[in-house]
């Protein structure tokens, strides 16, 4: 890792292990620990804000430069040594307990919610780069789920070869769906690879035989990937997830190099949006958050409630 971009990540309050995993608190882990307010995945799918670690296996590669990305784009490298899934667990873990060290002297932490938050019982493989290039994703998970944790793993789709090599997988798959098209896919998501609209399509084909709960979530970006509701409709209808994501985005990191607040659509854009794709894929909106500007489509009645499944 070039030393002026590991300077940069750590005083974005990422925190490395082996150069190629990260860890960072979330905004909504501290709203949570502080304010008692949670995100919205603890809303939708009963995991505890407070117990989440937002962590990637492999911050140093992805296929993607999309446009809405808090990535800094122009650093990937080579991984020299991947960690094994035991030890990037527990590394991570430690670095999260540094990082949160401070929230114990807060008189508005409560001393409960602390030791919790001290022992995760959620993992994002969410944070940055793309986590299927991680060659023991599958063993990552493997030993989360042994330890009796849940796991949400989201991807760009890009390597659908590996999704479909693990022999365990997440308790909750996203795919990042943000083109409704192959011209709309290549201007926001501008992918590194010359066939990557193709290898997303074979992520959402395979998407009906995989074992596990699934979920399409659409960021959507006002001026660019906002619209086209049948297109998407045809993409989710071909996935057959088990819920999508409608989600507008957000003014942060490194997207505001590229983009401006114009750019995030209201929450009244995003559900008006998730009512007519709703009714195109036969889905409903079940739930919703405004000040995360994102719905919830899936079917009347449904379990969502990841830590009943």
């Amino acid at each position: 890792m070039d030393e002026s971009y590991r300077d940069l990540l750590i005083r974005q309050q990422y925190r490395l292990y082996n150069d190629h995993a990260a860890v960072k608190l979330c905004h909504w882990m501290k709203q949570s620990m502080i304010h008692e307010r949670q995100c919205y995945k603890q809303e939708f799918y009963g995991i505890k804000s407070h117990r989440c670690l937002q962590m990637a296996p492999s911050i140093n590669e992805c296929t993607h430069q999309c446009v809405f990305c808090w990535r800094v784009f122009g650093k990937d490298f080579e991984v020299d040594r991947w960690a094994e899934p035991e030890e990037m667990l527990d590394a991570l873990i430690e670095q999260q307990r540094l990082l949160i060290s401070g929230f114990k002297g807060d008189s508005r932490c409560d001393p409960v919610m602390f030791e919790e938050a001290r022992n995760p019982d959620q993992v994002a493989i969410s944070l940055a780069g793309e986590p299927t290039a991680y060659p023991y994703l599958s063993g990552f998970i493997e030993e989360c789920h042994r330890r009796g944790m849940t796991t949400f793993l989201v991807t760009n789709g890009t390597y659908p070869e590996r999704i479909e090599a693990l022999d365990t997988l997440p308790k909750q798959l996203y795919v990042t769906v943000a083109a409704p098209n192959e011209k709309v896919y290549k201007e926001v998501c501008r992918p590194k690879i010359a066939d990557g609209w193709q290898r997303l399509m074979r992520t959402l084909e395979m998407f009906p035989s995989l074992d596990t709960r699934t979920v399409i979530r659409h960021t959507l970006v006002k001026g660019l990937n906002f619209g086209w509701i049948d297109e998407y409709a045809a993409l989710d209808n071909l996935a057959e997830p088990d819920m999508i994501e409608p989600k507008g985005y957000v003014f942060v990191g490194g997207s505001r190099q590229r983009l401006s607040q114009a750019n995030m659509p209201s929450f009244d854009e995003i559900r008006d949006f998730s009512e007519r794709l709703g009714a195109a894929t036969g889905m409903t909106p079940i739930k919703e958050r405004p000040d995360s500007r994102v719905v919830l489509l899936g079917t009347e009645g449904m379990e969502t409630d990841v830590t009943r499944i």
